[in-house]
């Protein structure tokens, strides 16, 4: 039975992701009448929270910059505006060093927002994001110094990436606005993501074209996956503030199904878009054992992030992201995370991306009996990547890129006999992206 459904949730996932998207941009192309009503229904699509363009909204109830590139398929049926996009990416990964790995694998996400007004006053809003990175298996793909989730209930994941679930995110919400610059909202999510934090990794523009997560990641947005989540939140002009009860458990190794929903954590967030081109929020959440291998240590976060695009010329635009980072751990250590990320875009087609990180890890060497000595010491980790994609229109609302990344690393001497010295790692990809 687990089989079957397996493969009928794989076949679900394949056949909305390979098949629905581009019947919807021929639908969108089809026909003239269809072309001017997906124009009008992109000119109309405001935001799900409040009286402010859809562009400032990134995933879940996360701001962005106004000015941010929001691109999808738009069309309307019936009250509903809906917006469709969604990538799939193959990438060949090198991890250097004495743990380094190989691996060929594919990531991917197909994701369709609508949104209807209700009465005068309300919006209704519907989001689903699905993806087949389970099919990369439960152990994910390497990634050096990563550390995070487990793939066999027993062994912590240590030096890899784990794969997101086939179910990203199945949410709803309803804003009521209150005057023409005030709204309130409320926002539910099996699976969702809770009030803490910046835009996750692939919502932000800054990082959306860098195949590989952060290792900041497990800081500043590792909640982007919970199963059980319920925010409410107040919108004013330019400022947002909501509360949130959510799952702080990370996701298990089942990748395939939905997990039944919990709200054992809390979490505060307010946000601020100073001008149409930056953004910045600060939030903190209590996550109640946010590891199934230590249920016991349960973690507080504070994050404080800005981001700032910029548009320049018609096809051109400069995004970078800079994020903060505290876990404070109990029991346990306080632990630290900085990322800078930035990607610049030229004619969209070629974009430049690069990444800054230092994290201070304590999870290197978990349960691991050759370094018995070093498992519960405080490692600082700076990272460096640098990588470019370049896009080739091949039909209306899709293109394909090929690219890669190179990652340096500059790490204590103490685990050189580990890792080697300053190891080097690179990833190649190609992408079919449908916008």
């Amino acid at each position: 039975m687990k089989f079957i459904q397996r493969r009928l949730c794989i076949g679900l996932t394949v056949f909305l992701t390979f098949l629905s998207l581009p019947s919807w941009a021929q639908m969108d192309h089809a026909a003239h009448g269809m072309s001017e009503s997906a124009a009008q229904a992109k000119m109309r699509m405001m935001g799900n929270f409040g009286a402010y363009p859809l562009e400032r909204e990134a995933s879940g109830t996360s701001w962005q910059p106004d000015s941010s590139p929001h691109e999808g398929l738009h069309y309307k049926v019936s009250d509903w505006d809906i917006m469709a996009h969604g990538f799939l990416t193959g990438i060949y990964d090198h991890q250097g060093g004495k743990r380094g790995d190989d691996k060929a694998f594919s990531t991917s996400m197909a994701m369709v927002m609508a949104q209807k007004p209700v009465s005068l006053r309300g919006t209704l809003g519907l989001r689903a994001m699905l993806s087949l990175d389970p099919l990369m298996g439960k152990e994910g793909y390497p990634l050096l110094f990563a550390a995070g989730e487990t793939a066999n209930r027993r062994d912590l994941l240590i030096d890899r990436q784990h794969p997101h679930d086939l179910f990203m995110e199945l949410s709803g919400s309803y804003s009521h606005r209150l005057s023409s610059k005030a709204s309130a909202f409320l926002y539910a999510g099996l699976p969702g993501e809770p009030a803490l934090g910046p835009p996750s990794f692939m919502h932000r523009v800054s990082g959306a074209d860098n195949p590989e997560a952060p290792l900041a990641h497990h800081w500043l947005d590792s909640t982007h996956i919970s199963f059980g989540v319920l925010t409410g939140g107040y919108i004013y002009d330019r400022f947002k503030f909501e509360l949130s009860g959510f799952n702080g458990r990370e996701p298990d190794e089942k990748r395939y199904n939905i997990e039944s929903p919990k709200l054992n954590s809390y979490a505060a967030r307010a946000s601020y878009n100073f001008m149409s081109n930056l953004s910045v929020q600060t939030s903190w959440g209590h996550l109640e054992g946010p590891e199934l291998l230590e249920p016991y240590v349960n973690e507080d976060r504070l994050i404080l992030s800005g981001i700032y695009n910029m548009p320049f010329g018609d096809k051109n635009n400069w995004a970078t992201t800079f994020a903060w980072g505290r876990k404070f751990k109990d029991p346990g250590p306080e632990l630290d995370a900085f990322m800078l990320e930035s990607a610049v875009t030229f004619e969209k087609k070629h974009t430049f991306f690069t990444r800054l990180e230092r994290v201070e890890q304590n999870e290197l060497f978990h349960g691991q009996v050759a370094f018995e000595e070093l498992e519960d010491d405080i490692f600082p980790i700076n990272k460096g990547s640098l990588g470019y994609i370049r896009d080739f229109e091949i039909a209306e609302h899709t293109k394909f890129g090929v690219g890669g990344l190179v990652s340096g690393h500059i790490i204590p001497d103490r685990i050189e006999p580990a890792y080697g010295k300053n190891p080097v790692s690179y990833m190649l990809f190609v992408r079919l992206k449908i916008l």
